[in-house]
């Protein structure tokens, strides 16, 4: 028995023939022929493409859905805190660098970045068969370029935090820099091509073996060359670590961001595996960093523009609502379809971005905040100090910035719980700072409590005999001092120990 490709008709006579697998027997005496047709192959390629387009969509839901949650569980108090070891004031979770890590990862999968590794590789000298330890030697000196770079800026965010905090603050600034991501995003849409120079590809193609110091030196210009595929990521990244102003979370979160970002160099120069071409998937990919772009300069806007109202839902019910919309809009073809097409993919790809970033708006409260019952928080420090002091009850104060992700989530899904309500209402005096904007009221509150980012909330007892100048006891550590995100029973475990 052997086998052949060939062509063949089937009953229904369809407008064109499908390729099929045809199978020949011979026997003695006689001669004869079973045909045995199969699937189509491009059948078969549309059933995979629309499986994968099925668990993206079911990806994208769940993402959506638990967003808010991932967000804030990066740095907070956890039973893993690597504070200590690492040198940070605030706690500080294994999960905040495992994050960033995959966010490097995914950026060195984008337009900017993927193409170059081979080329890259190449000029520094790696993939040498020969020379495995050296091969492994060079790529690791190639990520280490890179980590100084990111780990650098991170450094010059948190030491000029203020400075840095100022300018965003500036209107200016921030439409800038919303216009520069939306321009990102377009690039990322296929509106232009973002790519070196041919002149410089040339010459990266055809210089090798320059050794170690070329390579670091490489790996130092590498995060300028893909600048414009890291802009969500350092975006956030920064205006976090220039909040908390703590140069060693600088350091340790844009370190583990470039590491990430260098995994692939490091791999493809310490082995003989080899990347898949470019295809359909890279579309996928920069649609991805298109999204967060877009996302991105929404976010910087939002300070800037007026307040939305309340809608009129629970907060779980716009989880739910949110999920089912970007599932929706993935499975439609946000993610896979393309503007390169006709003109009906183009309006089929259009009008499910919009419904995904909809989605994105619906969860993280663009469009409006949630219906909830709220703690009547009072927004005057002076006035609350006079409550404390007379009532003998301790004072609770959250200090908070629209821009701030698990501030977001302490108020949606720990502060609007009903017990913790309750015990706010029952055992303390609210008081709550905003810190969107760094006005000097702002800063000297920060100092005075001694806040290291946000969110905190601190818990401390007002009712001590003569306080001095009508102050409370600060908490420096303990219980009564909470820096990021912590779910409600922990706060009401937290809030009965604060006498």
């Amino acid at each position: 028995m052997w086998t052949s490709q060939v062509y063949y008709r089937v009953h229904e006579r369809p407008s064109r023939c499908s390729p099929g697998v045809v199978f020949f027997l011979t026997c003695p005496g006689s001669s004869g022929i079973v045909r045995m047709p199969v699937a189509p192959r491009e059948d078969v390629r549309m059933n995979r493409r629309w499986v994968a387009r099925l668990l993206f969509a079911l990806g994208a839901g769940l993402l959506l859905a638990w967003l808010p949650y991932l967000l804030t569980q990066g740095v907070g108090p956890a039973s893993v805190d690597l504070s200590g070891r690492l040198g940070l004031s605030a706690g500080v979770r294994a999960s905040t660098f495992a994050i960033l890590f995959a966010a490097g990862v995914l950026t060195s999968l984008t337009p900017c970045v993927y193409p170059l590794i081979p080329i890259t590789v190449g000029v520094f000298g790696a993939r040498s068969r020969e020379h495995r330890a050296r091969s492994a030697a060079l790529s690791g000196v190639y990520v280490g370029g890179i980590a100084v770079t990111y780990s650098a800026l991170g450094i010059f965010a948190a030491l000029s935090g203020r400075a840095f905090g100022s300018a965003l603050s500036s209107p200016w600034v921030v439409a800038v820099l919303a216009v520069f991501l939306l321009i990102l995003a377009a690039s990322m849409f296929g509106a232009f091509e973002m790519t070196l120079p041919a002149s410089l590809e040339a010459k990266l193609s055809v210089v090798r073996g320059a050794g170690f110091a070329h390579a670091f030196a490489m790996g130092l210009v590498a995060g300028v060359i893909a600048a414009p595929c890291t802009g969500p990521v350092l975006a956030g990244v920064l205006t976090f670590v220039a909040t908390s102003r703590s140069a060693a979370l600088g350091f340790w979160m844009l370190f583990s961001y470039a590491l990430g970002m260098g995994l692939l160099f490091f791999v493809l120069g310490t082995t003989s595996l080899k990347l898949p071409r470019s295809g359909a998937w890279m579309e996928t990919v920069k649609t991805v960093l298109g999204v967060a772009l877009v996302a991105a300069a929404i976010g910087l806007l939002l300070p800037l523009l007026p307040k939305p109202g309340t809608i009129p839902v629970s907060p779980r019910t716009i989880m739910w609502i949110a999920a089912a919309l970007a599932f929706g809009a993935v499975l439609a073809g946000a993610l896979h379809l393309s503007f390169h097409g006709d003109a009906r993919e183009k309006a089929f790809k259009g009008a499910a971005l919009v419904a995904l970033l909809a989605a994105i708006g619906l969860r993280l409260g663009w469009l409006g905040k949630p219906h909830m019952a709220e703690i009547a928080w009072i927004r005057d420090e002076r006035t609350a100090l006079q409550m404390a002091q007379a009532t003998g009850k301790p004072l609770l104060v959250d200090f908070f910035a629209d821009w701030c992700a698990a501030c977001k989530e302490l108020d949606e899904s720990t502060f609007s719980d009903p017990a913790v309500r309750q015990t706010v209402v029952d055992r303390f005096v609210p008081l709550k700072v905003d810190a969107t904007e760094e006005t000097e009221e702002v800063s000297r509150l920060e100092e005075k409590y001694g806040v290291p980012g946000l969110p905190t909330v601190l818990m401390m007892a007002c009712n001590e005999p003569k306080p001095v100048e009508s102050q409370c006891a600060v908490p420096q550590s303990g219980p009564g001092r909470i820096s990021g995100y912590v779910p409600p029973a922990e706060m009401i475990e937290r809030m009965r120990s604060v006498e």
